[in-house]
């Protein structure tokens, strides 16, 4: 397992220093060098932005805004946040941009209570098909202080555009919004967290004309091919746009808010701190300044389309061995695999655990209109932005369909069947990682 020296002197330190503690982030990383991510959520950050996390930056309270701390002593923390904004704004072709969110979630909370008051509706996906629990889900602040109303995929399996946005349902269930809710009805959403398809930001924008309202693109997962030119951008079409910056972006864990309106980037703002957080995160805002100059060179472009190339290598050598890809592909870095395509037996959590076995990272996931409950689901749900970052391409995404068949079509036999086999593949993970290792 390879490691920069940063890395390599921080592992022997911790083992000295908290050696229970040591011991853990050791074999954390070597699972992470000998395992294949296979999460559309997660991803390999370069060395430089993850020891960006690891300086003194994360001493420092800098509550506020550059140049508007609460604090003394901020003055090269005002630097490295304008940096952050700059690099962002470049990079999304906006005009203003806030870096602070300490997450996706925590930016799209910002964002309710900076453009929404309790009890004002908006419109989101339906949750089970692909939306986010920041969309409206009941047990989460944007369902229980905020009324959702929810648009549905194309459900006619007849129809080409099948499991694809219903468009003209998403404007009729938004002028019904309309009409029942008049001005309390606020804003639309767009941008999901298990969609596999390019999302049509300009009908969108028409349907929040129409409605009179304000749309909203939380481009969480497609960040980095929004960035590349890889996926079409929301702007212009959106008034506000929130994001993680790990996922595709490949930076740290954090969120980001972008805008062109001046007046919304100030509620924005505003909302943020002193509304929702105390002092940001400097030393991921730094992470995430480095992360966003890595993004503006060429070779990211590069790499995301390798990202969409290799998802789509994987959904085709998966459906070549009997599994369902929801809406028949994938324009992205994502896909949903019915399991019932390949056995009515197969159920997510199962196949998340079997594959996990033989060195296969991946989550279970619902697909649309899924009769089983989330914690079993029908499906799993698999992404390219990590594969890629080791170095892969089509050839091994076609082994790595080879190795998900193996290893589910031997848990169909039995416990013996799974472990003698997963063994096997196990084996297999460890070689292809080995000779595609992570970059130091």
């Amino acid at each position: 397992m390879a490691h920069d020296p940063i890395t390599s002197g921080t592992l022997a330190e911790l083992a000295k220093f908290d050696p229970a503690i040591g011991e853990l982030v050791a074999k954390e990383a070597q699972r992470q060098a000998t395992t294949i991510e296979l999460i559309a959520s997660e991803n390999h950050v370069s060395a430089p932005v993850m020891h960006a996390m690891g300086t003194c930056l994360t001493n420092k309270y800098a509550e506020g805004y550059p140049g508007a701390r609460y604090y003394g002593g901020c003055v090269f923390h005002d630097d490295v946040e304008r940096i952050a904004i700059e690099r962002a704004c470049k990079l999304f072709n906006c005009k203003f941009a806030n870096v602070q969110p300490h997450s996706g979630a925590t930016a799209n909370q910002a964002l309710f209570f900076a453009l929404l008051s309790p009890g004002d509706v908006f419109a989101s996906l339906v949750l089970a098909d692909g939306g986010h629990l920041t969309h409206g889900l009941k047990v989460n602040m944007s369902g229980k202080w905020f009324q959702p109303v929810h648009y549905p995929l194309v459900y006619d399996k007849a129809k080409p555009n099948f499991e694809h946005i219903d468009y003209d349902a998403v404007e009729r269930v938004c002028l019904e919004a309309k009409q029942q809710h008049g001005d309390k009805f606020k804003l639309i959403m767009c941008g999901y967290s298990a969609y596999p398809r390019v999302i049509d930001f300009a009908r969108f924008r028409a349907i929040a004309d129409k409605c009179g309202v304000l749309l909203h693109a939380d481009i969480a997962h497609i960040a980095g091919l929004v960035a590349s030119g890889v996926h079409p951008s929301p702007f212009p079409h959106c008034h506000v746009v929130t994001t993680t910056t790990h996922k595709t972006l490949r930076g740290p864990r954090g969120g980001l808010f972008l805008t062109n309106d001046e007046d919304l980037a100030k509620k924005y703002d505003r909302s943020l701190f002193p509304g929702i957080q105390g002092g940001p995160l400097m030393h991921v805002i730094a992470a995430k300044a480095i992360a966003f100059g890595e993004a503006l060179k060429p070779e990211f472009k590069t790499y995301s389309q390798q990202v969409v190339k290799n998802a789509q290598a994987l959904a085709a050598a998966l459906s070549q061995r009997g599994f369902r890809i929801t809406s028949g592909g994938t324009d992205n870095h994502l896909m949903l695999v019915d399991l019932r395509g390949k056995s009515t037996d197969l159920i997510g959590a199962d196949a998340e655990k079997w594959l996990e076995m033989a060195g296969l990272i991946c989550n279970k996931n619902g697909v649309p209109q899924d009769p089983r409950p989330p914690k079993q689901t029908s499906g799993i749900r698999l992404g390219t932005p990590a594969t890629t970052t080791r170095g892969f391409k089509e050839e091994q995404m076609h082994a790595i369909a080879g190795f998900i068949d193996r290893v589910l079509t031997a848990g169909l036999r039995g416990p013996e069947a799974l472990a003698t086999e997963a063994a096997k593949v196990r084996e297999e993970v460890r070689a292809l990682c080995e000779k595609y290792p992570l970059p130091a």
